[in-house]
């Protein structure tokens, strides 16, 4: 019994499918992307969800305005998490 055509054939399929499912796998970082088709993630909304959240947590230690043109000035690329110093600390304000 001849081999090569049953491994031919396999590598054929398993090239056409990496070629039609290899959009589906998961992306790395979002960057350069307001939305995400295959995860039907908007960062935009999700970016302004955090700025409201941050603000609700906050209260007046943190700009929320601010932060929420932030999200549509670099169109989501920097989420704000409430947790991480580093990503809110542009937006909190010192209270005396």
């Amino acid at each position: 019994m001849n081999a090569k055509p049953l491994v031919l054939c396999t590598v054929v399929v398993v090239a056409l499918s990496l070629l039609h499912f290899g959009e589906a796998l998961p992306s790395i970082g979002h960057y350069g992307k307001r939305f995400d088709a295959m995860g039907g993630i908007d960062f935009i909304q999700v970016c302004l969800n955090n700025c409201v959240q941050c603000k609700t947590m906050l209260g007046d230690y943190f700009q929320g305005q601010t932060c929420a043109l932030s999200c549509l000035k670099f169109k989501g690329k920097a989420i704000p998490d409430c947790e991480d110093i580093a990503s809110i600390a542009p937006f909190l304000n010192a209270l005396e």
